[in-house]
């Protein structure tokens, strides 16, 4: 059996370089420490890496294996999901609440949440530059569903959703999808396979492959200027 990797501790001060994350540990944790600047955030995607830890600790840096993916072709939507679609009960938008939908992800989770204060000022400086973006899907005037990801050439990585209704979630993570991959976005990454993902057409892909799609991704241009939203 393989030694198990140790990951490598990066001072505070430390430039924004990581270690090849083929090395992680057999729970993909690549680096401890840290910061959550905009400049190491965005290393951190294009090597297929990101933060997630609780509140109090280091950042922790992860690149697991396998790593769940959406594309449009395997995108399972149902008949009643196909009929809330059509309904246009309701209305999705892109990039106009960013900040709510962080916070509306970051509350009432059972597990907690890793959206932490210094998360959201990061994201939301990540957005601000144009890094990071969001959709949300309003129910008349009230934001009752979203997620939001960063993205990096054809790289999508999203970070988390939330509902407020039922269906709400889901008609955002389907308008997401066709609409990113009709931009051009060519890799859409959900990090984890979770039952309520694998039911929407997630599927995992062994790391190796997910980090070579990241090398490809990344060098291409995809302009997410007044995205065309497609629901169907």
């Amino acid at each position: 059996m393989a030694p198990r990797s140790r990951p490598v501790f990066l001072p505070r001060n430390a430039p924004p370089v990581f270690p090849n994350p083929s090395g992680a540990d057999s729970d993909g944790l690549v680096a401890i420490g840290g910061d959550l600047s905009t400049e190491r955030l965005l290393a951190a995607y294009e090597q297929g890496i990101f933060p997630w830890y609780n509140e109090g600790l280091p950042p922790m840096w992860w690149s697991p294996d396998p790593r769940a993916v959406m594309d449009p072709e395997r995108l399972r939507v149902s008949r009643s999901l196909a009929r809330e679609l059509r309904r246009e009960r309701f209305r999705v938008t892109f990039d106009r609440a960013f900040r709510a939908v962080m916070i509306e992800c970051g509350c009432e989770r059972e597990e907690g949440t890793w959206i932490t204060p210094d998360m959201l000022a990061a994201y939301v400086a990540l957005h601000e530059r144009g890094h990071a973006h969001s959709f949300e899907v309003w129910s008349g005037e009230r934001l009752v569903g979203g997620l939001y990801g960063v993205r990096r050439g054809a790289l999508f990585a999203a970070e988390s959703m939330f509902h407020r209704e039922t269906n709400a979630s889901k008609v955002g993570l389907v308008v997401a999808v066709r609409s990113l991959f009709a931009a051009g976005i060519e890799l859409f990454d959900v990090q984890f396979l979770t039952s309520h993902l694998e039911s929407l057409g997630a599927y995992e892909v062994r790391r190796p492959d997910y980090l070579g799609c990241v090398v490809q991704a990344k060098r291409k241009i995809v302009s997410l200027t007044d995205l065309p939203l497609v629901s169907k």
